[in-house]
């Protein structure tokens, strides 16, 4: 598939064609010890190496989180854009996972080092947070479709704090999250077979049969493995919108290596055990 065409529609022949998983690249400190690795910018290289040499030629989505790489500084970020750059030549789509949200200027500044072709750590989307307000985003929405990637925001996550705000209710009745699933299916209107405005939302959360998930773009799950959801709990968490779910893994994943085909194995299987489930819901 062409890359330039918009972020939704490759998401969704990845999806189609590889399974609906999204690995997370995520060296704690922690797991490159368990890896047998040192916790510098040698071990930090050593293992997202490994990662995308075991798979990205076979799941859809890889995540690197980029604080992991950004605590080793200036090296630590080299690592971060080659991995992004040799993930996307072996085939998967790059999401990374930045959190970045601020406004005017300062937005459009990180919108360009993620998502503008240009750039070093050119990506397929980006995760933004919109509690700045919503519009704050609109300078990474305007460069997402001029690039033809996308964005994925915060809107339910599986963290206990983001409750606060996430389910407070606001004037008109509507709670922050639903407000922010609005948006994005403003954005995704008129969109096929997938808009590239996609939100957040943990499959750790049970019920959300009272939000209106289905807004036309994807819906990037954390939780399933080491944070306690299951495959099996899709159908009932997402509803009628679990085709469009790209759950992530990482730890689940991860902690199978350091060998190759022990994370081929794993990624395979959460892949295999998600499209069940889907077919099933």
């Amino acid at each position: 598939m062409s890359a330039n065409q918009p972020f939704g529609a490759r998401l969704r022949r990845a999806m189609d064609e590889r399974g609906p998983l999204c690995v997370g690249i995520d060296p704690h400190a922690s797991l490159l010890a368990e890896w047998g690795l040192n916790d510098d910018v040698t071990g930090l290289e050593r293992f997202s190496r490994t990662v995308v040499e075991a798979m990205a030629d076979r799941v859809a989505v890889l995540k690197p989180q980029s604080a992991f790489f950004e605590r080793f500084g200036s090296r630590g970020v080299a690592v971060l854009e080659t991995t992004v750059r040799e993930a996307r030549e072996a085939g998967a789509l790059v999401v990374m996972d930045a959190k970045r949200g601020d406004i005017g200027s300062t937005m459009a500044a990180y919108a360009e080092s993620f998502l503008h072709r240009d750039a070093p750590l050119f990506s397929d989307a980006l995760t933004v947070s919109p509690y700045l307000g919503y519009g704050s985003l609109k300078p990474a929405v305007e460069l997402a479709r001029e690039n033809g990637t996308g964005l994925f925001v915060l809107a339910l996550t599986s963290n206990p704090e983001g409750a606060e705000v996430q389910h407070a209710v606001r004037d008109d009745g509507r709670t922050v999250g639903a407000t922010i699933l609005a948006h994005l299916a403003a954005e995704n209107a008129g969109e096929e077979p997938l808009g590239s405005f996609g939100a957040v939302v943990g499959a750790t959360l049970g019920d959300l049969s009272s939000y209106e998930l289905d807004m036309g773009g994807p819906l990037l799950a954390p939780g399933i493995g080491a944070q306690g959801a299951t495959p099996a709990d899709l159908p009932g968490v997402f509803g009628a919108a679990v085709r469009n779910v790209v759950p992530n893994v990482s730890r689940g994943v991860l902690r199978q290596g350091p060998g190759a085909a022990g994370l081929r194995a794993a990624a395979d299987r959460f892949a295999e055990e998600i499209r069940a489930a889907v077919a099933a819901g």
